[in-house]
């Protein structure tokens, strides 16, 4: 029979051969691999769809997660007129007297009356911690905590709160152990990373809303630590103090405002991060408080005419402005004009890094703190002090003079004196050389250098008359410097530099 006496597989391949000289199995093989690749091109191109359009469905991490987030309801006397406004009617008209009778019924001035809130919140351990914003209950008579299985109890305690990242944290009672989320590390997170929020908008409660990270510490001038992650995630009025989740179910933020001409979400909502509400919430929960950690010093912001003039090649750091007596900075040795660099191993790559790096430190701790100082890079060691630490500023003396003058880098120069004391309402603190005219057109006008402000220091030299400025401006443009770095003071003896390009 055929098939009796058909070939091994293998061996009838090595026997039949295509027209072109190429065994079958290869061209078999050729085609299967051709195959592969063309569904896995297709599966690779269908996944990234997917994961464009987004997650499939995040309904069982939402169930999951729902029954530790609150809804929270605040009560609060407020004390003020009520009712309909009264509306401007002409004198004399022969209705005045009907409307202000009738509008002044209808309010009711300095009544006290009861105001209702709501937010969110969630719980952060069973035995009944929960975290929220301190504007959801800030001034509240009584605040309760409406769960997802519809059950409402009384914070008993406000544990703390801490205005300047907009944290608090509350006690309530529960007859059983309740559902508590784990924080995450917001770190970790990047842009473009999915994230859900939960939260009470509008008092609708258990809502949930996905998004992406927009962007990462974000600055939205609200208080001195802004470092807020920005998600298009829909946050409206009553998420505040929700929790916005990654994929994995962790606590990666604290949903606290929004950007909106409407009041309603335009796809910018801002979170404190994890990282950041953590410690914040650590501290409340040992002591009731913050304790942030003190260095000392008024910073500012390293300019590219700065770096310039100080010899950088970028800028980058703090630079010190002011230097409080008594403090931690002062006892390190550390000095107005240097540029901080890193603070305890970590790189301050501009001003507002440091004072995050600053609060987050132990009180007493002691750490490195590598400065630019002349040219040459320090390291000095800082104890760190307590924020509330405010020590009195010493009042200098100073001695009067015959008064000299001079003009140069656009301003009009003389000696403090008391009637120029007087005059700009100078502080007696204050040492230095007085401006006395700006020339409007000038580079310093543009930078804001004004008529009664002082100049303390000349490129790290301190100076007492006009010739004394003069001699260092000379020097700096001699030896090839573009701009010279004033150190200026007003009145109050509030300081700043200012870089201001030398006179060609």
């Amino acid at each position: 029979m055929r098939t009796g006496n058909a070939l091994p597989v293998s061996t009838r391949s090595k026997a039949k051969v295509c027209r072109g000289g190429h065994p079958a199995h290869l061209i078999a093989a050729f085609v299967l691999l051709c195959a592969t690749v063309l569904v896995l091109a297709m599966t690779s191109k269908a996944y990234s769809q997917v994961e464009i359009r987004g997650p499939k469905s995040v309904a069982d991490l939402a169930q999951r997660l729902q029954d530790a987030v609150v809804n929270i309801s605040t009560t609060q006397t407020v004390k003020g007129s009520q009712g309909i406004p009264l509306p401007r009617v002409p004198k004399g008209s022969p209705f005045e007297d009907f409307f202000e009778d009738f509008f002044n019924n209808q309010r009711r001035p300095n009544r006290p009356r009861r105001v209702n809130s709501l937010g969110s919140g969630f719980v952060i351990d069973e035995s009944g911690l929960i975290v929220t914003n301190n504007h959801v209950i800030d001034g509240a008579d009584e605040i309760f905590v409406n769960f997802n299985d519809n059950t409402k109890l009384k914070v008993e305690k406000i544990i703390g709160t801490d205005s300047k990242t907009d944290i608090a944290l509350l006690q309530v009672k529960s007859d059983k152990p309740l559902k508590a989320l784990k924080f995450g590390d917001s770190n970790r997170m990047r842009v473009g990373d999915w994230v859900m929020a939960i939260g009470n908008p509008f008092g609708l409660g258990g809502t949930v809303t996905l998004g992406i990270i927009s962007a990462k510490k974000r600055d939205i001038n609200s208080g001195p630590y802004d470092e807020f992650i920005q998600t298009d995630a829909a946050i409206n009025r009553g998420n505040s103090g929700g929790p916005l989740f990654n994929m994995d179910g962790d606590v990666i933020g604290l949903n606290t405002a929004i950007i909106s001409p409407t009041g309603g979400s335009i796809g910018i909502g801002f979170a404190v991060p994890s990282n950041t509400a953590t410690h914040v919430i650590d501290q409340l929960r040992r002591f009731g408080e913050t304790r942030r950690g003190l260095l000392g010093v008024r910073i500012q912001s390293v300019t590219d005419s700065i770096a310039e003039s100080l010899g950088m090649e970028k800028p980058t750091g703090a630079l010190v402005a002011s230097v409080t007596p008594g403090s931690p900075a002062e006892s390190a040795g550390i000095k107005v004009g240097d540029v901080i660099l890193t603070f305890d191993g970590k790189e301050v790559e501009n001003m507002r890094i440091l004072p995050k790096l600053v609060a987050r430190t132990s009180i007493g701790k002691t750490v490195d703190v590598v400065i630019l100082r002349d040219d040459n890079r320090e390291t000095v060691t800082v104890t760190i002090g307590r924020m509330e630490e405010r020590p009195t500023k010493v009042a200098a003396k100073t001695e009067e003079k015959e008064p000299e003058k001079t003009s140069l880098l656009g301003l009009s120069l003389s000696e403090l004196t008391d009637e120029l004391r007087t005059k700009f309402k100078i502080d007696k603190k204050v040492l230095g050389v007085v401006i006395t005219e700006v020339s409007p057109d000038s580079d310093a006008a543009q930078k804001n250098i004004a008529t009664g402000q002082v100049i303390v220091e000349v490129q790290g030299t301190k100076v007492k008359t006009p010739d004394e400025v003069k001699t260092q401006v000379a020097e700096k443009k001699k030896s090839g410097k573009k701009s010279v770095l004033l150190l200026i003071a007003d009145g109050k003896g509030e300081l700043r530099f200012v870089a201001v390009p030398v006179e060609e």
